[in-house]
Formats: C-alpha cells, structure tokens, sequence
C-alpha cells in the first residue's frame, strides 16, 4: 500500500499534467508559470490578462486556501532571509532560462524538447548542489 504523501503527490502531479494539457491544447501555448506572470507584471500579456490573472490567482489561492485548514506539512525554514534570497534566486533562474518547471520540467519535457530537457537537468542540478552546500557547508537548512 502507499503512503498517503505519494497519493497526494501524484494525484497532484495528475492535475498539474491534466492542466498543462489542457493549456496547450485550448490555447496553443505551453503553461509557463514564470511567463504567465510576467506577462502581468511587465504588460506584454495585455491581451489574455484574463486567464493570466485566473491562473495566477489559482497558483497562489488554491494553495492559501488548503493551509487555513492547517492541510500542507512543509519544511520550509523560518529564516526570512533565506526565504527572500531563494525567491530571488528563483525569479532570476526563471529569466535567465527563459522559464520554469512547469514550462521546461512540466511541458517541455512532456514534448522532448531539448532545450526544456536541457534547463530542467540544469536547475535540478543546481538545486541538489544548492542544498548539499546549504545543508552540509553551511549548516542552515
């Protein structure tokens, strides 16, 4: 029998591939988190802010909602400046590879684009390297 964790996960990861699917397949474009949201903040998504603004607001909602019932265990550290330094380190990970898991891990793959293959190695990579330094050198995760 499983875990309930690896339930919850993959049934997670279901919705994830169902949405992205689902994304590519109504709008003909992949489902890039990081390029739904800049298209916000940088205005170049002027014409679909819509669905840009629904997804956003389902990407960080839905998961605000499930916490108030106290359902999500993370392991998040209560060090604010490492929380703040990741998010940045995340958000210029994002720019500078032209977009994120669920656009390169979550669609790209799922097409065998190289160049999505190619960038998930990389910042899965980088975060294995970014832990074990943080864990065992540092001491602060």
């Amino acid at each position: 029998m499983m875990e309930p964790s690896w339930i919850a996960g993959l049934i997670g990861g279901l919705m994830i591939g169902c949405a992205a699917a689902g994304f590519l397949l109504l709008n003909g474009r992949v489902m890039g988190a990081s390029g739904l949201l800049s298209g916000i903040v940088d205005g170049t998504g002027r014409a679909n802010l819509g669905e840009r603004l629904a997804f956003v607001t389902g990407l960080i909602g839905i998961p605000a909602f499930l916490t108030l019932g106290g359902g999500a265990n993370t392991n998040i550290t209560g060090n604010l400046l490492i929380v703040a330094v990741a998010g940045l380190a995340v958000g210029l990970g994002t720019s500078v590879a032209n977009g994120c898991t669920s656009g390169h891990g979550v669609c790209g793959i799922s097409r065998f684009s190289l160049r999505g293959i190619a960038a998930t190695l990389a910042f899965v990579g980088a975060g294995v390297v970014t832990l074990a330094v943080a864990r065992h050198a540092l001491g602060v995760v």
